[in-house]
């Protein structure tokens, strides 16, 4: 009774301690300004924040291409000014994500093995990973994504366990949430299908058909939602903002070649779950397969090959630093690993003689944070470091505009530019997105575009060279009779991103 008692308050504990974990790595990140370095993470919270605030505001500004859950619980938070400029309104969910993350993997991860020590390595491993602590503090998906898969493979477990349908709901609830996150969620639909069509002990069609059409409402839905935004069920994935068209065909290591592929996803496997978990981890999964874990690695391998596959044939490179061509690039997808080697870590602990026991656990977890502990700098951390190197001009030419815009703008003047990177110059200032006309404003922006002398009613131009903004800006000053013309009144320069321009509009009078 003592045990089943101590059982009963373990998770709420490992909440509460994941919760603190977390709320010092928010804070350390916002107060040191790294919760934008990641060009995506700006991006998430942007997006967010253009569903209600923007000149068109509403539904159709989720936009295509990223999945909406991570947008919509952005979405209370994001309405207040301070936590969008912060960058806070992104934190918050992650974070939240990070400890319901921990808190499923801890209790499943003690289901599977019948052992509290293994469950909290377990937790220990993911929770104390500083990629992750990093990735869970910003507007980065990674987080909400592993709380899914968490509750999913608790979900599951229990399901085989009890029989509950109770479990499958919360099964086909959680690959829905996954699947409405990150696209490897659609990987695991059919898999885990499969796995309720062979546990359940009766019913078995009637099951797996219940959790099937849960977990087929995420996809069916984001399908949905691009035929009738976009005309196209595949926009997200064929449409001009997809991977496939950013890369635009252009090779790289991996491509088309499975071991090439599998030598750059763990390499950046090996720089996210360090490499002391990484080989302890690869060890402990012969013994979670001995002890008969076998949906569990099975379950976790999902996401890692979802990546290698992406690698080899759907147009996704990954990029390491110790590999051609030497750079960071999707780095972090190798995170995706870290469930997996933190399972084999637990099973090792599983495993130990009970006169062992005591220390195998601390002795794991100590051992697996080692390359932290004995570097204590964000450089260490390869998803801090794949950020700041990304970020770096960026956050320069960001810096700058705003520096130069927010003594000179006057409210409701309005800013004619982009929605992409450029908008971190306005979040950085402040200053309301319905201030600015961008491509997702229709039909004014088109209008705009097509005859600046009649619709284009802005007093500022931001753009980086050669996109639609100067385009207009260059073709607005021509002489239209009676139109004053727009005037380059400031150029950033920034070694290794595009020249940004800012043009201003003058009357005659006003022509400096």
């Amino acid at each position: 009774m003592g045990v089943h008692r101590k059982g009963r308050w373990e998770a709420p504990l490992a909440a509460v301690l994941l919760a603190l974990l977390s709320a010092a790595a928010v804070l350390c990140c916002y107060h040191y300004g790294w919760l934008y370095y990641y060009g995506d993470a700006e991006a998430h919270l942007n997006i967010a924040r253009r569903v209600v605030d923007s000149r068109t505001p509403g539904y159709e500004q989720i936009g295509t291409v990223w999945l909406p859950l991570p947008h919509a619980l952005m979405l209370p938070l994001v309405r207040h000014d301070g936590l969008w400029t912060s960058g806070l309104a992104g934190s918050i969910p992650s974070a939240a994500a990070f400890v319901l993350a921990g808190v499923f993997f801890f209790a499943a991860v003690r289901r599977v093995f019948h052992s509290s020590a293994a469950g909290w390595t377990a937790a220990a491993l993911v929770a104390l990973n500083p990629n992750l602590l990093y990735l869970q503090s910003t507007a980065m998906t990674e987080a909400l994504f592993l709380a899914s898969l968490s509750a999913l493979f608790y979900a599951t477990m229990a399901f085989r366990q009890t029989q509950s349908y109770a479990a499958l709901l919360g099964a086909g609830a959680a690959t829905a949430a996954a699947c409405l996150t990150r696209y490897e969620g659609w990987f695991l639909v059919p898999f885990v299908t499969l796995y309720v069509l062979w546990a359940a002990r009766r019913n078995r069609w009637r099951a797996a058909a219940l959790y099937g059409v849960l977990a087929a409402l995420g996809p069916l839905y984001w399908l949905a939602h691009n035929r009738y935004l976009y005309s196209d069920f595949l926009f997200f994935y064929r449409g001009p903002y997809s991977a496939q068209a950013i890369q635009g065909g252009r090779p790289y290591p991996g491509l088309g070649d499975w071991g090439q592929a599998w030598l750059q996803f763990s390499t950046a496997a090996r720089m996210c779950a360090g490499a002391p978990l990484y080989w302890l981890g690869i060890a402990g999964l012969a013994v979670a397969a001995w002890r008969r874990a076998l949906w569990p690695l099975a379950l976790l391998a999902l996401p890692p090959a979802f990546y290698v596959w992406s690698i080899h044939s759907s147009g996704t490179p990954v990029f390491v630093p110790s590999q051609w061509p030497h750079s960071y690039y999707n780095t972090r997808y190798g995170m995706a690993l870290l469930p997996l080697v933190a399972l084999g870590g637990a099973a090792l602990v599983a495993a130990a003689p009970r006169r062992l026991g005591r220390w195998a656990a601390p002795a794991l977890v100590a051992a697996a944070i080692s390359p932290w502990l004995l570097q204590p700098r964000p450089e260490a951390w390869v998803t801090w470091k794949e950020a700041q190197v990304n970020s770096e001009a960026r956050r320069a030419w960001t810096r700058e505009a705003a520096a130069f815009l927010r003594p000179r703008y006057r409210p409701g003047a309005g800013i004619y530019t982009a929605f992409g990177d450029l908008t971190g110059i306005y979040r950085q200032m402040g200053l309301p997105l319905r201030e600015t006309l961008t491509g997702d404003n229709h039909p004014h922006f088109l209008a705009a575009f097509a005859r600046p002398d009649l619709f284009l009613w802005e007093e500022w131009t931001v753009s980086m060279a050669g996109d639609p903004a100067q385009t207009v800006a260059t073709r607005a000053r021509r002489p239209y009779p009676g139109y004053p013309e727009y005037t380059l009144v400031k150029q950033i320069v920034v070694k290794g991103a595009p020249v940004i321009e800012i043009y201003r509009r003058f009357t005659p009078l006003e022509m400096p």
